[in-house]
């Protein structure tokens, strides 16, 4: 697997799972109901959770020699 192709997408998986994951822990901060709470939270999981399973096809797809997404269109 080519090194330099995969750093920027997961830099980027990095940053925006930090990114929500930070927004979910700060609404503990927050003087709100729990059920509001308790949605940022759950919503912030899926949000990471989804990310990391687009890094892992994108990484699956370069490494089978698939570097450009528009090659599919």
């Amino acid at each position: 697997m080519n090194i330099k192709k995969t750093v920027a997408p997961v830099i980027v998986s990095l940053f925006l799972s930090g990114y929500f994951l930070s927004i979910g822990i700060a609404f503990f901060k927050f003087n709100i109901p729990n059920s509001i709470k308790l949605s940022v939270v759950i919503a912030s999981v899926i949000l990471t959770a989804v990310i990391i399973g687009v890094l892992v096809d994108r990484l699956k797809e370069i490494k089978g020699g698939e570097e450009d997404d528009l090659g599919k269109y």
